[in-house]
């Protein structure tokens, strides 16, 4: 493969993942840290989102077009449907358009090739954060790809002076969508001239519960791993079952966060839960908006505690600077409220927290949330979500059955940090604590918690959709 003249190897390393009843599915890691290849060209497959653009622009060049080359090597000659997840791998469609012009005995590929290319190709966009778009000025592209020629094709490779690889992956896919109901409207927004559908995510069922879950629907709904719809009888175990199950998996969480952090969290005391990338948008101070109405709250409705973790991007300085301050809170809440915020936040960490705390809490600036999917985690493990209703929430809340939402739209339609952290107060004070401390009604809401939207926010019923939907389409 051509960088800018150069020739770089690429390898493949195979894992096989391997369902219950033995079929495997191959994935294939891309690798360029060969004794062939430079120094540098070593190094394009050692850092996720890392370097320049220039960096970046060569690492989507190793993952499209080296992508494709290396199945084509591996026997992979008839792919029916290439699924690009966001525009990094949109220059796997370069490749296409030339294998098809060769295929046509053409030198170089024209308005039919992309035709063909289209029907090939689908496109799911995750995020509407500008920076989740990469965008490549045309000088570097020309000198890196040197292919001048394929700009002339504008509708297809060109905008504005930029490669922009979301627009290149929209204008070769014959189906696009958004990761739920409101990503697909905010997306077309967006993206006005695009026919976009939607597809909900889903998070993987078997994956996700924890080990008392488990063992709880293994006894009253037996093949829940082989049919996740099934977990809607999930209604029918016995309340005490479910208490059960969730304190021992929540015992679990205040142990290991007791023992790493000595903060001496107690172990009957209504636990948030809040753990992503931290982000700016998705707002991870915005419970402390107010300390003075917060510690009013908690001494009226009753006592909480509040668990963090997540990393920010390195590039993020203003996602670090969330972390910075969640920090300082802590110190200044320490008589009132308990807060803890985890360090290296990993799936393991994050299995923990999903079904070990009481309700997760989610608090993205509308309508920047895509998806979510942490929440849909929480839920399999019947731990309610507390968010605003944005990405996958608006689907799956059912107000006071299976969770809860805040956050009111003002007369321009937006939100702000104030009137949303006043109506999360609200919420707080009036609702949520008051419920938790009522363990009847609590364990209501967590088990349809679990037969509604468990039974639903997962992996099984996502990839059906995308097999009726986009690769059978």
């Amino acid at each position: 493969m051509n960088v800018e003249g150069r020739k770089i190897q690429v390898r493949a390393w195979r894992y096989n993942i391997t369902s219950k009843e033995g079929s495997s599915v191959p994935v294939y890691l891309l690798d360029t840290d060969l004794p062939e290849n430079s120094a540098w060209d070593r190094t394009l497959t050692h850092f996720l989102y890392g370097g320049d653009q220039y960096y970046r622009f060569c690492q989507e060049i190793v993952l499209g077009i080296g992508g494709v080359r290396m199945l084509r090597a591996l026997g992979y000659e008839n792919i029916r449907r290439f699924h690009m997840n966001e525009g990094h791998a949109s220059l796997l469609t370069l490749e296409l358009l030339d294998e098809a012009a060769l295929k046509a005995n053409k030198k170089q590929f024209t308005h039919e090739e992309v035709e063909v290319v289209r029907k090939q190709c689908i496109f799911t966009t995750h995020t509407p954060v500008v920076a989740g778009h990469d965008q490549f000025p045309l000088d570097m592209v020309e000198k890196v790809l040197q292919r001048k020629e394929i700009f002339d094709m504008k509708e297809v490779f060109c905008c504005e002076g930029i490669l922009n690889t979301t627009f290149l992956a929209l204008n070769l896919s014959h189906y696009i969508n958004g990761v739920a109901k409101r990503h697909g409207e905010i997306t077309r927004l967006m993206f006005a001239k695009y026919s976009i559908d939607s597809i909900t995510n889903g998070v993987h069922a078997a994956t996700w519960v924890s080990p008392s879950f488990m063992e709880l629907f293994d006894r009253h709904i037996p093949g829940w791993r082989e049919d996740n719809f099934s977990l809607r009888s999930a209604l029918s175990i016995p309340k005490s079952e479910i208490w059960e199950a969730h304190f021992t998996q929540k015992k679990t969480l205040i142990e290991y966060v007791n023992q790493v952090t000595n903060e001496g969290l107690d172990f009957d005391v209504l636990t948030l839960g809040f753990a992503r990338r931290s982000a700016t948008y998705k707002r991870g101070g915005l419970l402390f908006h107010d300390i003075k109405k917060l510690k009013e709250l908690v001494s009226k409705a009753g006592p909480i505690q509040v668990i963090y973790a997540g990393k920010a991007h390195p590039q993020d300085q203003p996602g670090k600077d969330v972390i910075k301050y969640i920090f300082k809170i802590k110190e200044q809440l320490k008589q009132s409220i308990k807060i803890v915020y985890l360090e290296n936040y990993d799936i393991e960490l994050a299995k923990k927290m999903t079904s070990g705390v009481d309700i997760w809490l989610n608090t993205p600036q509308t309508p920047m949330e895509a998806s979510g999917t942490s929440g849909m985690k929480a839920a399999l493990n019947g731990v309610p979500m507390l968010s605003i209703p944005d990405g996958w929430w608006i689907e799956g809340c059912i107000e006071e059955i299976t969770g809860w939402a805040f956050g009111k739209p003002q007369i321009n339609g937006t939100t702000t940090d104030e009137s949303d952290a006043n109506d999360l107060y609200e919420k707080l004070e009036k609702v949520v604590i008051p419920t938790f401390y009522d363990r009847d009604r609590f364990i209501n809401v967590m088990r349809h918690c679990i037969s509604l939207n468990g039974s639903f926010f997962n992996a099984q019923r996502m990839v059906q959709q995308y097999v009726t939907k986009a690769y059978f389409r």
